[in-house]
């Protein structure tokens, strides 16, 4: 591959959750895939991120983590049994997800709504997820707060009062809302889930070659300027 492209940045959209473990371990092997030496004939990439509630229907407020794991799983045993391959799985790509620290299940509208406003004038949203899944995932914060999530804006460099207006618009969740709509309408059912250059979709926290190799095919199968 040449680098005749180069001015023609290569797309990926992401849809994915901030409270999905998958989806942490599917942006460090796209962060993986970036990084290998054959990713260097790659144009340009511009990252887009998507919002996708693995748990739409989940109070406003969010609820207590035994609560949820009862109501999904039955029960801590066998969510232990899930969750101990997941750990294994974020171990391998340098995660250590501490999922045992986490006391509140969130709602995650307000944290889409977030990285909208960290994404605003095609920006890239990418340090705001990272926050978002760190701050769950690895700190235990409870990131359906507006406070919790003012407070990350603000850690990231953002404005924290137009950041708490933002996420706490009715207009702003609405469009947070209609896009989780829209991925689902057009297939989406599980997350991570990637499109490169509109035009071909990988789902799942899928072996960085496998991205690449994917990344790759959307470049040669993109028309010339």
């Amino acid at each position: 591959m040449t680098r005749a492209t180069a001015n023609t940045p290569l797309t990926i959209d992401i849809v994915s959750d901030v409270v999905c473990p998958w989806c942490y371990i599917g942006k460090r092997k796209l962060e993986a895939a970036l990084a290998l030496p054959e990713a260097a004939d790659l144009p340009p990439v511009v990252i887009r991120w998507h919002p996708f509630q693995l748990n739409p229907d989940l109070p406003a407020g969010g609820m207590p983590r035994q609560q949820y794991l009862e109501d999904k799983f039955g029960g801590p045993e066998r969510a232990k049994t899930i969750y101990d391959r997941v750990r294994a799985a974020g171990s391998a790509v340098g995660l250590t997800l501490n999922i045992d620290g986490i006391a509140h299940q969130a709602n995650t509208l307000a944290a889409h709504a977030l990285i909208a406003f960290a994404q605003q004038g095609d920006k890239d949203g990418s340090d705001m997820k990272e926050r978002l899944l760190k701050a769950y995932f690895v700190e235990n914060r409870n990131i359906g707060d507006t406070e919790v999530l003012a407070a990350i804006a603000a850690e990231a460099g953002l404005d924290a009062d137009a950041a708490r207006a933002f996420i706490t618009s009715a207009d702003e969740r609405a469009a947070v809302a209609e896009s989780d709509a829209q991925a689902r309408q057009l297939g989406v059912t599980g997350v991570p889930f990637f499109i490169f250059n509109r035009q071909l979709a990988v789902s799942g926290a899928q072996d960085p070659a496998t991205l690449l190799d994917a990344m790759k095919q959307a470049v040669a199968g993109a028309p010339a300027d």
